[in-house]
């Protein structure tokens, strides 16, 4: 269910009309391993009971990620809680949601530890999604999910992605497969999220290079987020898109890196979008 937001009683111009005028969108795809401050290999031993404990600096850290999030039109979010003993009772898409002042967002429940842990993906929106589809990967342990959120209608929509891939290879192409059936008839696609899998790794899966060819606007490395080795998070394009401007944003706590693009849109996409909200 779409949630719709305050913007913190700002009065602030219409997103659709914001967009109309630019001609383009400013996604973000950030794992936020709910909160937690990791800075080295040893700290996922050291600080691994924040995975099931609340901490009193976490909110604060979370914070600060809302002021980061606060320039982009639609952030996807990975690894964040929904409410649970860990997280203080505290839903970390609907905080962020308020924090960064996004008026809609869209919390994915993956795998719910009751009172423990409520593992989840976040969407964050500027502008109001026409539609919003969550689907439950395939894989050997449940709790991989993707949220499916269409801006505009009829075949010149918007269609983005925010997925968490299995750490498995096996896992991954089932998961890769699934994705490739729903994105093969659409025209304007973007993907984006923690693919757990590098940019060589994803053309090697030939069901989803196929269904619908998308190309990585830059292999950006995310992981670790303190010596950045590997491309894991990912956004994504279909070859109607071209992105204007990649880039990897500072260390924000956790793991990963946040990826950014500012994504110019087709005349006919954009429309689409403006017409519907």
């Amino acid at each position: 269910m779409l949630e719709h937001g305050h913007a913190g009683g700002q009065t602030t111009s219409s997103p659709a009309l914001s967009l109309a005028e630019r001609g383009h969108i400013r996604l973000l795809t950030f794992n936020l391993q709910v909160g937690i401050q990791t800075s080295a290999y040893h700290h996922y031993l050291t600080r691994s009971w924040q995975h099931v404990l609340p901490h009193p600096q976490r909110l604060k850290r979370l914070a600060k990620m809302g002021n980061v999030l606060e320039p982009f039109d639609v952030v996807g979010l990975q690894e964040v809680d929904g409410g649970s003993f860990r997280s203080g009772r505290v839903n970390q898409v609907e905080y962020l949601a308020s924090q960064a002042r996004f008026p809609h967002y869209f919390q994915q429940l993956n795998r719910n530890l009751g009172q423990f842990a409520q593992h989840s993906n976040g969407l964050l929106s500027r502008i109001v999604p026409s539609h919003i589809e969550e689907h439950r990967l395939p894989g050997m342990l449940p709790g991989r999910g993707a949220i499916h959120a269409r801006y505009g209608e009829g075949p010149d929509a918007l269609h983005i992605f925010i997925a968490h891939l299995a750490l498995s290879h096996r896992g991954r192409v089932r998961q890769l497969n699934y994705l490739s059936n729903i994105i093969e008839p659409l025209r304007h696609v973007v993907v984006m999220g923690d693919l757990n899998c590098t940019p060589d790794q994803l053309h090697a899966h030939e069901r989803f290079s196929m269904s619908l060819p998308l190309h990585p606007v830059k292999p950006l490395l995310s992981y670790p987020s303190w010596q950045p080795r590997r491309a894991l998070d990912h956004i994504l394009l279909s070859k109607t898109l071209e992105a204007a401007d990649v880039r990897v944003l500072d260390h924000l706590f956790s793991d990963h890196l946040p990826i950014a693009v500012d994504l110019p849109l087709p005349p006919a996409c954009l429309a689409s979008i403006c017409q519907s909200v």
